[in-house]
C-alpha cells in the first residue's frame, strides 16, 4: 500500500484574533484533509523542532509572527537550507515579506492606498482628513494609530520604519480569497466599522481583474492567498493588503457548497505542491 503523504499542519488554536475564531476553522480544515494526508498539527513555536518527520508543512492559522520573531526566522531559516516544502511557498512578496510591497506597488503605479516610509516622501500623499501610520513589520492592526498631517514629519520616518497612508474614507471592505492562481470566493463588511462582520460578495469582472493583477504580481504557484481591498469613494478599488503567509479564510460566512469547493481546490493544491 503506498503511504499518504504527510502533513504537519501549523496553527495557534488559542490566538484570541479580534472578531475570529481561528480555532474553529483550523479544526474544520484538518478534519477535512485528513481524509487525504496523514496530518499532525503543532503551534507555531513547534514547527522547527517537529518538521523534518513530515513531507511538508502547512502554515496557516498561526498568528502575527511579531510576537515569536526569533522562532519564526529560525524556522524559515532551516526550512530553506533543509529543502523543507513549506505551504505558502516562502518565495511570497506580499506579508510574508512584510509590508515593503505596499511602498513597492505605489511605486509601480499600481491601485494601491498610496504608501510612503521617509518624511521627504510626505509630500506625494494626497491631502486627507488624517493619516494611518502603522509599523512595517506590523500585523493584525498592531500598532496603528491615525494623526493629522501635521504630526507625520516628527514621527522619526527616517529610519524606514514605519508607513504613512492616507486615510481612505471608504464605503467598505472586500476581500478575495485564491487558492494558487484560482478565484475561490469573495467577502465584504458592508460597514466600515465592523471589519469582521462579513457577507458573500459577487464581484464584478473589473473587480476579478483588479484582484488578480496582485495574485500575478505575487508569483505563487502554490499556496493561498488573500487580496484585500477598499471601495473608494470614487468607485475605484484599492489594495489594502495582500496576505500571503497566513490569511484567515472566513469560511464560516460561505455556503456549505463554496466551503466544499474551497476544500477541494486546497487539496487538489497540496497534491500538485507535493508532486512538484
Amino acid at each position: 500500500m503506498t503511504a499518504r503523504p504527510s502533513l504537519l499542519y501549523v496553527t495557534d488554536l488559542a490566538y484570541p484574533a479580534r472578531g475570529r475564531r481561528y480555532c474553529d476553522e483550523d479544526i474544520h480544515l484538518t478534519a477535512r484533509l485528513r481524509e487525504n494526508f496523514d496530518l499532525a498539527l503543532c503551534h507555531p513555536l513547534d514547527a522547527a523542532a517537529l518538521m523534518d518527520g513530515f513531507d511538508a508543512v502547512v502554515v496557516r492559522n498561526s498568528g502575527p509572527v511579531l510576537g515569536y520573531q526569533k522562532e519564526y526566522d529560525t524556522f524559515r531559516e532551516r526550512a530553506l537550507a533543509r529543502g523543507t516544502r513549506v505551504y505558502n511557498p516562502l518565495h511570497g512578496r506580499g506579508d510574508m515579506a512584510g509590508k515593503q510591497y505596499l511602498l513597492d506597488l505605489t511605486a509601480a503605479g499600481y491601485p494601491v492606498i498610496p504608501t510612503v516610509d521617509r518624511a521627504e516622501d510626505l509630500h506625494l500623499l494626497p491631502e486627507a482628513a488624517g493619516y494611518a501610520v502603522k509599523p512595517k513589520a506590523g500585523a493584525d492592526s498592531i500598532g496603528l494609530v491615525f494623526l493629522p498631517r501635521e504630526e507625520l514629519t516628527g514621527l522619526g520616518l527616517a529610519h524606514g520604519e514605519l508607513l504613512v497612508q492616507p486615510r481612505v474614507d471608504f464605503c467598505y471592505e472586500v476581500s478575495f480569497y485564491y487558492v494558487d492562481d484560482l478565484f475561490q470566493y469573495a467577502l465584504y463588511a458592508p460597514d466600515p466599522e465592523r471589519r469582521w462582520v462579513l457577507e458573500p460578495y459577487e464581484p464584478t469582472e473589473d473587480d476579478l481583474a483588479f484582484a488578480r493583477r496582485f495574485v500575478e504580481w505575487n508569483t505563487l504557484d502554490h499556496g493561498i492567498q488573500r487580496v484585500d481591498a477598499c471601495r473608494a469613494p470614487d468607485g475605484e478599488l484599492l489594495l489594502v493588503e495582500l496576505e500571503d503567509l497566513n490569511p484567515y479564510l472566513s469560511l464560516d460566512r460561505v455556503s456549505e457548497e463554496t466551503r466544499d469547493r474551497f476544500v477541494a481546490a486546497f487539496t487538489d493544491s497540496l497534491h500538485r505542491f507535493l508532486a512538484a
